[in-house]
């Protein structure tokens, strides 16, 4: 009976002793969401060695950028390189993951830029909320998000905690102009 008792006490004396540790946890999260909240994207714009440029106007009747109330819609974008070209090919026959990766970093530096031509100041950015990515890929090509991560590493490189985002990883059968990666954002704005 005595060993009956114990067992059923057991857990009652365990979770009795988690609540420190959870008060501490949450502490910790609080203080890590403090130190995000720090970070300088612009300086760390400089320090990753990152050349944001005037966008190009679009080509076509719609807006590189649209804004509603805190909120900023970023239309898709593609792979454009400092020399003015972009990266082009398909993901599984023309190109690999690393390719297709670098090619979804030069996406987010393109967004980045037309998102600081919008707005100004990347300091105003409170999270990057969500993107969709489109991977244009080989019928057999099945790596598409860590294509996308290409994107997603350098928007935590820049803002830290709040780069962190919702997405989508989809492989496509073509792209405009046969580009390798596009991605469009969204983006919610400090108060």
């Amino acid at each position: 009976m005595k060993k009956f008792l114990y067992l059923s006490i057991l857990p009652l004396l365990l979770m009795m002793n988690c609540g420190p540790v959870e008060e501490n946890q949450q502490e910790e999260t609080q203080q890590s969401m403090n130190k995000a909240q720090d970070i300088d994207a612009e300086k760390r714009i400089q320090e990753l060695g990152i050349e944001l440029v005037i966008p190009n106007p679009p080509t076509a009747n719609y807006l590189k950028a649209k804004r509603a109330g805190n909120i900023v819609y970023l239309a898709g974008h593609g792979p454009d390189k400092p020399d003015g070209t972009q990266v082009i090919g398909r993901l599984g026959e023309d190109m690999q993951v690393e390719g297709g990766y670098d090619a979804a970093r030069y996406t987010g530096i393109s967004l980045l830029s037309s998102l600081k031509a919008e707005i100004g100041d990347l300091n105003k950015v409170k999270s990057i909320v969500k993107a969709q990515g489109m991977v244009n890929a080989h019928p057999t090509f099945k790596q598409h998000s860590q294509v996308i991560n290409g994107f997603s590493d350098l928007m935590v490189e820049v803002f830290g905690e709040k780069g962190k985002h919702a997405r989508a990883a989809i492989g496509m059968s073509s792209l405009p102009n046969n580009i390798a990666v596009e991605i469009d954002m969204i983006v919610e704005l400090e108060e």
